[in-house]
Order: structure tokens, then sequence, then C-alpha cells
């Protein structure tokens, strides 16, 4: 009896694992299969995702519009007044940079990357084949559906995320993870399954950074390459790699409140200039217009777009590029929601809706208007064909575009300054989630822990560009988007029941007014 361990004595086992233990294993799997199997790896994860893709692509559009009616509903209702913190509790950070930080965690890379590359592809593709391609109605088009991929609708997953993580963080003391945001529904945070959300979690953070520093990387070597004439190769690539993983590794060390929020305020003045000097240089009533034209496209097509499919029609575009997004910001959620939790402490419910899901988007308006306009102006009136390229380099589009403006060349090197902050604030957030995720809810987790998730998150980006699986990395993170996006769809029961039992709308109204004032 002694020799063979009672099934009491196994569950206590698995109650004894971590997330960090279940998450390091999936990703050491993961790699081991990567590495050793890379034909295979691709085969099989491209054969999931297309599955996902196929068969779920309608639960991605119903949880997201789901997700952004329930964050309008906090933010018109009494829950709205509720602040995530105590309730005298003051903000954390200035709103300039804080606005600046859950920017550059939320989109970072992805802007700079896709800025001309998205509007362009639309623009010689029209979505769904609603306009023929390479005239004005496409040019619209490719404005309103880039429009639909960035605004509200990613930015509503982050949003009911990150305020569910601020809530139970900071005014109910719990800790800082994904699974604790289900105790309202019954799942203990011992439990095995609360930790195989932690690590899920862990392992899409993972996943999902290190393909962006993947793209970033490839952009930084594409505009040294133009400006400079450095050699293609995935060796220089992967110098690249190491040299702003030591960059972002010795921002970690000094914290969030000097080096993130400092580097986050540096891609603000820089993206700010860059946009600026795109509006001014190129044709700017042309931008203007194509601005405030394709947000009236984009309000009034809203509705449509957010339930759009192809039942009848060929829908390789919709899974290519909606339905893949929505799979993809999903993914994204943890590493975001759990940042821009961190730190939004001491603003109410309603005030960070506005911010989170509102200023972001129309940051990110302007952005696409304004490259993604410029690029669209050389098609149709300049005769420049640069849109040939996507295919082949879509990380050189950004420099291709600037080149042919005024003092192109120093904007290009400017450009490539913001993909670096960009590359450096991605990883530095991610070693600071990571850290907190894989230590019980920490919220200021060991420099040994965030260096740790670092180097892990530089080895995996490296490891997949020498196997040339950037493809195969972003398959794995939105494979692991179908089960979080049910998390997401129950976590709008959780966090409703959750807040109707806040100690606000609990106690007799004269007792709140009373503790509030003490």
């Amino acid at each position: 009896m002694l020799g063979n361990p009672t099934l009491l004595q196994k569950i206590d086992f698995l109650k004894n694992i971590k997330s960090f233990h279940i998450s390091i294993g999936l990703l050491l799997s993961f790699l081991a299969f990567a590495f050793f199997l890379p034909n295979i790896f691709q085969e099989y994860s491209t054969i999931i995702l297309n599955f996902i893709i196929s068969k779920f692509g309608w639960l991605y559009l119903l949880v997201t519009f789901i997700v952004l009616v329930y964050c309008i509903y906090l933010m018109i209702s009494k829950f709205g007044d509720i602040k995530l913190g105590e309730d005298d509790e003051v903000v954390q950070y200035k709103f300039k940079s804080w606005l600046a930080m859950l920017f550059s965690a939320g989109m970072g890379i992805g802007l700079v990357f896709y800025g001309i590359s998205e509007p362009l592809s639309h623009f010689i593709e029209p979505p769904l084949g609603l306009a023929e391609p390479r005239t004005a109605q496409a040019a619209f088009l490719s404005l309103r559906y880039t429009f639909f991929h960035w605004g509200v609708h990613p930015w509503a997953i982050y949003a009911l995320l990150g305020m569910s993580m601020a809530y139970s963080q900071f005014r109910m003391k719990e800790k800082s993870l994904i699974s604790t945001l289900f105790k309202p529904l019954g799942l203990s945070e011992e439990s095995l399954s609360a930790k195989v959300i932690d690590a899920i979690s862990i392992c899409g953070v993972a996943f999902g950074v290190a393909t962006s520093l993947g793209l970033g990387s490839l952009q930084i070597h594409s505009g040294l390459t133009r400006i400079f004439h450095l050699p293609t190769g995935t060796s220089i690539t992967l110098t690249i790699v190491f040299l702003t993983t030591i960059l972002y590794l010795i921002s970690a060390c000094t914290g969030l409140d000097k080096g993130i929020r400092i580097l986050s305020n540096i891609n603000m003045v820089l993206a700010g200039l860059l946009v600026f000097f795109v509006l001014f240089s190129g044709p700017t009533n042309f931008l203007v217009e194509l601005l405030f034209t394709s947000i009236g496209n984009y309000l009034q097509n809203f509705l449509a777009m957010s339930f759009r499919m192809a039942p009848f029609t060929d829908s390789t575009w919709l899974k290519n590029w909606t339905l893949f997004y929505w799979a993809w910001w999903i993914s994204w959620a943890p590493f975001v929601a759990t940042f821009i939790a961190r730190i939004s402490r001491g603003r109410t419910i309603r005030e960070f809706m506005i911010g989170v899901l509102l200023l972001p988007t129309l940051l990110s308006m302007v952005w696409f208007s304004v490259l993604g306009g410029t690029g669209i102006f050389a098609e149709l009136y300049e005769g420049l064909k640069i849109s040939s390229q996507i295919h082949l380099d879509p990380s050189s589009m950004l420099f291709i575009v600037l080149e042919k403006l005024p003092w192109g060349y120093w904007i290009s090197i400017l450009a490539i300054a913001l993909v670096m902050v960009f590359f450096i604030t991605s990883a530095d957030s991610a070693t600071f989630v990571l850290g907190m995720l894989s230590s019980n809810g920490n919220a200021n987790p060991s420099l040994i822990s965030k260096l740790l998730w670092g180097t892990m998150i530089s080895l995996i980006a490296s490891g997949l560009l020498v196997n040339g699986g950037l493809e195969s990395l972003q398959s794995l993170a939105i494979i692991t988007s179908l089960p979080f996006a049910v998390l997401v769809f129950v976590l709008v029961f959780s966090m409703q029941k959750k807040l109707s039992k806040d100690p606000k709308f609990l106690r007799p109204q004269t007792e709140y007014k009373k503790h509030k004032n003490e």
C-alpha cells in the first residue's frame, strides 16, 4: 500500500503544481517541437488554426460584440462610479503617462508594422470584393476596415479584462491573476483548473509578445538595410534581437515608474512627430478629408461589420483578416489587460472605459489615415506601385513610403527609433506581466523573475526566426485564444455578479457616505 500512492495523494500532488511549472512545461514542449520537427510543427499548427477559424469564427464575432456592449453599459451605468481602488484613492499616474503606457502596450509595434501595409493591402484587394481594386471606393473601404480591426472592438476586450483585474486587485485586495476573476462563479484559486487558466494566460503572453518582437526586429532590419545598406540575412536580424534584448532588460531593472513610463512617453513624442511630419509634408488636405470621411463610413457601417460573415461567398478574406485579428487580440488580452490594470489604480470604471475604449481608437484612426492614406495617395495619383512589395516584404512598406517625402532619409531614421522604443517598451511590459502572473500574482515581481522571462521571450523569438517559424508562433498564439474567448464571455457574468455586490451598493447610503468621508 505504501508503494502505491492513493487517489487523495495524487490530488494533493496536483494541487502543489504551480501555473509557472505548467506554463514552462508547455513552452519548452512547443519549442522542442518547433526546433526538432519544424515542418511537422508548422503543418499541424496551420491545420489547427484553420479549423479554429473556420469552425469558431462566429464565436469570435459574437464574444467581441457582447464584450463591447457590456463595456459601454458599465460606462453609462451606476457601476461607472466605482473606483478601481479605495474610495478616496488618487490616481497613480498622470493622464498623459497613463495614456502613453496603455497605448504602447496595447498596439505598439503592430501600429508601425501595419500602419501602411494593411490599408494598402485592402486597397489592392478590397474586403469581401465590395469594391474594385485601386479605386477611390477601395480607398474608403480599406480605411473603414482598418479602423474596424484596430478600433473599439479589440480595445473592448482589453478594457473588460483590464478593468476586472484592476477591480479585483485594488478594490477587493485579491491576487493579480486571471483565475481570481472567476471566483464569483465558484472557481477556487487553489484548484488545478485555476492554475491551468493562469498557465494558458502565461503562454499566450509569451507567444504573442515573442511574435511582436520578431516583427519588430524584421522591420528594424528592413529600415537599416534601406537606409544604411545593411546586408540581409537572419544573422543580422538575430543581432538586432540580441542588442534590443539587452536594452529592454536594462529597462526592466529600472522598474515600472522609471523605465516603462519614460519609454512610453518617448513613444508618444516620436509617434506624434512622425505623424505630424507625414501629414504636413504630404497631401495634407487629402489626408484630413480621408480621415473624416473614413470615420463617418466606419460609424455608418459599424453594426454591419460587427456581424458580417460570408455564408454565400468566398470567406477567405474574412478568415485571413477579421477573424484572424479577433483571435489575435484575444490571445494578447492577458498581457495588455494585466499591464493596464497595474497602471490604472485610482481611476473610476467610467474614466477607465472612456480612456481605454475611445482615446486609443481615435489615435489609431489618425495614425492609419495619415500613414496609410499617404501610401494610397502615392498609388492613386503619383503612379508609384509601392503595393507590389506588400507580399514580398511588408516590413519595408513604411520606409518605401517615407523615402518619397521631403527629408525622407531623416524621417526614416526617426521611424527606426520609434520601432526600437516600441520594441523595448513592449518587451519590458511583457517581462513585468509575466513576472506577475508566474509569481502568484505579485504586483511587484522580482528582478530575477523579469530577467528570466525577458530572456525566455527573446529566445523564443530568435528560435522561431532561425526556423522561419514566426507564422507558426503566431498560429500558436491564435490557438490559445479559443479557450480564452470562452473565458472572456464567461467573465461578463462573473464581473456583473461581483460588481453587484460592491460595498458601495450593499451598505446603506448614509453609512457609505460616512465611511467615505472618514
